[in-house]
């Protein structure tokens, strides 16, 4: 098998891991070496300066000894398989970045044997990239769970990002579809990762040439609709993440059906991105507005609401706190309004220093007001709180659960079609056979009402 192919195999098999978060690390060229790393490239997107970047991302070997039964690599699966020696990969990543292909290399396997051996091949590849080829660029790998603790930690000295992915968000879950990984095998290696990078971090403060321990932190994935976990039961199982393993991001992956099985969703199942749309709003109000998991869902209400983002949703449950006033108002109490977020919050603060704010001063430091108008007041005045309960309803809204695409079927001939990621509801009747576009604005008026009548 040749270069290409062996590429080919293992670039699709890695395309379930997600991997796209800025670098975090911000490490300068040098001569005599091989790249740089700036903190804001990340995968697949664009920095502040328009450019692109983008990782290398795949895997050393499809090759896997495990049987998970959501896993398209499983070793039961029917699939091309294929292995890179290690100065192969890191050869192949030189030759891309010295094109430009690349700004950096993402780096998973399959456990091929056993965890250590697999990450003895792993560090290796590392290995020859920064200390042969003296790359400098954004290295991610996917520590292998089980592994022995020294290679973790060689593996830490080598990488920029570790991530060790906790899969599925229950114990029981695990146990029933990954019957050869355990809780604890997962978590050990992410408790090493917390600790070592903390005393990383103390050593570099005191002193500069100290060797950094995964600069760049820490980060896990998990599996969203292969389960019956709630959206509750995530969130509080990524809110204790957060702060027991200082994590920098919890990624969260709707199931696609890849395999058939009788405890996974059907193959003609469609994933729930709208599901993980929502989860990842959730979740950066967790991080950066420093709202709870119980805050924003309960026993009650498991689950979010598809068609209204998170934040409305615990406004709409909390009109006790509102209006709020924005020429006074603490910053934390303004990032609980619907339409202000954190660098609208603090130009909010800086600028009634020197002067009191209404609706256009808002509306010039990014304040969305199709929104805030309904939770906020100006130096008493109260722009929209008067408001219809249904024109509320309206505004609040959120357009991509209701998103309408185009197919073209032949030349001159298009058919309107639900996005993926639009509400179950509008698929459903589009599958039925109501056109997408009817389908969409039937769905939209039944979720208004529904609000409206909530309110």
């Amino acid at each position: 098998m040749d270069l290409a192919e062996k590429l080919e195999i293992l670039a699709d098999s890695a395309k379930y891991d997600v991997a796209c978060t800025s670098s975090g690390v911000e490490r300068p060229g040098r001569a005599g070496q091989l790249g740089s790393c700036r903190a804001p490239g990340i995968c697949h997107a664009f920095t502040p300066d328009g450019r692109c970047v983008s990782l290398l991302k795949v895997l050393l070997t499809n090759c896997c000894s495990y049987d998970c039964s959501y896993c398209v690599n499983r070793r039961t699966q029917q699939r091309p398989r294929a292995s890179f020696d290690p100065r192969e990969l890191a050869e192949l990543t030189i030759g891309f970045y010295r094109r430009n292909y690349i700004e950096g290399l993402f780096l998973s396997s399959a456990v091929a044997g056993s965890p250590d051996a697999t990450m003895e091949r792993m560090i290796e590849t590392l290995r020859i990239l920064r200390q042969e080829y003296r790359f400098r660029g954004y290295i991610h790998a996917k520590a292998i769970p089980g592994a022995d603790p020294l290679l973790v930690e060689r593996l830490g000295l080598l990488a920029d990002r570790l991530s060790v992915n906790i899969e599925l968000p229950s114990e029981a879950s695990l146990n029933r579809l990954a019957p050869d990984k355990g809780k604890a095998a997962i978590l050990r290696p992410m408790g090493q990762i917390a600790r070592q990078s903390a005393a990383s971090r103390r050593d570099l403060a005191v002193y500069r040439h100290a060797p950094a321990f995964a600069p760049a932190g820490q980060s896990t994935q998990m599996i969203i609709g292969a389960t019956p976990e709630t959206d509750r039961h995530i969130l509080r199982l990524s809110e204790s993440l957060y702060k027991k393993y200082a994590l920098k991001r919890v990624f969260y992956s709707a199931y696609l059906p890849v395999v058939a099985d009788e405890r996974l969703p059907a193959l003609s199942v469609q994933p729930p991105l709208l599901r993980e749309h929502r989860l990842y709003q959730a979740d950066w109000l967790l991080r950066y507005y420093h709202f709870s998991a119980e805050e924003l869902l309960s026993p009650e209400q498991p689950n979010f609401d598809p068609y209204l983002d998170p934040k409305c949703s615990w406004a709409l449950a909390n009109p006790e706190y509102f209006p709020v006033e924005v020429n006074t108002a603490p910053r934390p109490v303004l990032l609980r309004v619907p339409g202000i977020g954190p660098k609208s919050a603090l130009r909010i603060v800086q600028a009634r220093r020197s002067q009191r704010l209404g609706m256009p001063e808002l509306k010039r430091m990014g304040v969305v007001l199709k929104r805030a108008q309904y939770f906020i007041t100006c130096s008493g005045r109260a722009p929209a709180l008067r408001a219809a309960r249904q024109e509320v309803a309206a505004a609040l809204i959120d357009p991509k659960a209701f998103g309408v695409g185009v197919r073209q079927l032949s030349l001159d001939d298009f058919c309107a079609v639900p996005l993926p990621d639009s509400a179950p509801r509008v698929q459903a009747l589009a599958a039925a056979g109501v056109e997408a576009r009817r389908a969409a604005e039937q769905t939209r008026r039944e979720a208004i009402e529904c609000l409206t009548r909530r309110m």
